[in-house]
């Protein structure tokens, strides 16, 4: 997959990696054809993937556990969106195999270190 970096780099930071991921699915849904039912899944990954990384950064500003835990389960609640568009887009087999690998690969480990943090909490 090609990625902004040449030496794509593993990064250690949750919110940095939300937004990385946000960033590939816009670049990766720009490179998808256009059609109705494509458009309506691009649109659709577009929209959860960037709400994740938005209501972790929402998230960051929480004053209780409670409220940090509710935050973060949203960002979840969005990457599974984002996974399950990306299994519609990878059944229907359009846009490239390598970044549709790539994107569900890196929204399964989203998820389930966004989901330790939650459970970490409670």
């Amino acid at each position: 997959m090609e990625v902004n970096e040449p030496n794509f780099e593993k990064i250690f930071n949750l919110e940095d990696c939300l937004v990385r991921f946000a960033g590939e699915c816009i670049l990766f849904v720009r490179k998808l054809e256009k059609s109705y039912e494509v458009d309506y899944y691009k649109n659709q990954l577009i929209r959860s993937s960037g709400s994740s990384s938005l209501n972790y950064g929402e998230a960051q500003g929480t004053i209780t556990d409670k409220d940090f835990i509710f935050k973060v389960s949203l960002s979840v609640k969005e990457l599974k969106e984002s996974r399950n568009t990306l299994k519609v887009l990878e059944y229907i087999k359009t846009g490239d195999f390598e970044e549709r690998k790539w994107l569900l690969n890196e929204v399964e480990e989203l998820i389930a270190i966004a989901s330790k943090m939650i459970n970490n909490k409670k």
